[in-house]
């Protein structure tokens, strides 16, 4: 199954305090990839972790998983700073969820965090709890989509990861739908999606993915041709390589019967491809320093 990619999709290096993100995985190895990511962004920014992870995997593994992309974890374990549990544990003396339930807890452990100095809590939860608890489905989406009181004041942030193996795909559109955000399912992964405004680029264009990135910018050139105008968002970019900056130009240069190609994005990839070349061509406008365009 393919998750839909649109406004809402970001790398999970973008995530803040205050997003309530969708990710997902089908590989027992993957999915761990964006949870470590989050967690040592975490502990590197001063904020508490909770890992609510799978009921199947034991606390060791969990931590030994997460050690490989955030080798700080053993030593925030010692210190408190991360812990491994359950949702069992997190609603423990009930043994039944509720969303209630389980909003108020959360809401206590982040409290308990800003008291202990740290910055925030953000917590990664594998949704492979529902099963281990017999949940209703119906119930978890019902939360999903009433939990925004836990993100309005910015120091609680939280990752939802859905097995596609396990959910049937209507109930993963559903969660989709109902996240404010919905992760890239790897680190370093890129993807694209077309609005009525043009191409939106999200993720890392560089070596792994420059196939990609220019199958993406020429399809999108060709489509805008008769439009006689493009805008090629690249704003959720996390990493711009000088061989992707340097095949968007040729692109531009090379395109036929093109019109004018307005590229939003950072000042730093701005700086990159007015090195590459930008600057000499007349229908290709970038952002200026004061936000507008040459």
């Amino acid at each position: 199954m393919s998750v839909a990619v649109d406004a809402r999709t970001m790398a999970v290096e973008e995530m803040r305090l205050g997003d309530h993100a969708f990710a997902h995985y089908a590989d027992d190895d993957v999915r761990w990839e964006a949870l470590s990511v989050f967690t040592q962004l975490g502990l590197s920014g001063g904020d508490k972790v909770i890992a609510l992870a799978d009921p199947a995997v034991a606390h060791g593994e969990v931590l030994e998983r997460l050690s490989v992309w955030s080798p700080a974890a053993a030593d925030a374990v010692d210190r408190g700073q991360l812990e491994i549990s359950s949702m069992r544990a997190l609603i423990h003396p009930h043994r039944r969820f509720t969303a209630r339930r389980q909003v108020g807890r959360l809401w206590e452990e982040t409290v308990r965090a800003r008291q202990e100095g740290y910055t925030g809590l953000r917590s990664v939860i594998d949704m492979a709890w529902v099963a281990d608890l017999d949940m209703d489905v119906e119930g978890v989406m019902h939360r999903e989509t009433h939990a925004d009181a836990l993100f309005a004041d910015r120091r609680y942030a939280e990752i939802c990861t859905y097995d596609r193996r396990r959910f049937d795909p209507g109930v993963l559109e559903a969660m989709r739908v109902g996240h404010p955000v919905v992760l890239l399912e790897r680190p370093g992964d890129l993807a694209a999606y077309h609005s009525v405004n043009g191409l939106h680029l999200i993720g890392d264009a560089d070596a792994a993915t420059a196939a990609q990135f220019e199958t993406a910018v020429h399809d999108a050139l060709a489509d805008a041709a008769r439009a006689g105008r493009l805008l090629l968002d690249l704003t959720r970019l996390r990493f711009l390589s000088a061989g992707c900056a340097h095949t968007l130009i040729q692109l531009v240069a090379n395109a036929q019967n093109g019109g004018r190609v307005d590229v939003h994005c950072s000042p730093f990839h701005a700086d990159l491809l007015k090195r590459m070349g930008a600057q000499e061509l007349a229908r290709l406008t970038l952002p200026l320093p004061g936000g507008t365009s040459r």
